[in-house]
């Protein structure tokens, strides 16, 4: 039998907060998976290339990120960087996807 993961609350020692952190990265990881394969289905979607990078929807997906952050005491700042990355990423990946799919539009 394997220890519980606690919230973060109820951790009274550090193997209780690496269970925890552990078992969230684990699970981020598996988010990301999905959230890189939603990258695949709009690459395969979008019937051209120029439509990958959206500034507008790139700011709108950042912005909630903050609110929902800063709704559930993140520190917002920190947030927002990690969006910055992540839909910057995403893009690249999206990019790198549309082109291979279609190898005529560079």
């Amino acid at each position: 039998m394997t220890d519980p993961i606690l919230p973060p609350d109820q951790c009274t020692t550090m193997a209780d907060v690496r269970r925890g952190v552990d078992a969230l990265d684990r699970d981020l990881v598996a988010m990301l998976a999905t959230r890189f394969g939603y990258m695949r289905a709009a690459a395969r979607i979008k019937p051209n290339r120029a439509m990958v990078r959206d500034e507008a929807r790139k700011a709108t997906v950042i912005a909630q990120a903050v609110t929902q952050a800063d709704a559930t005491g993140t520190p917002p700042d920190v947030v927002a960087d990690l969006w910055e990355r992540l839909v910057e990423a995403s893009i690249g990946y999206e990019l790198a996807q549309f082109d291979a799919r279609r190898p005529d539009h560079p």
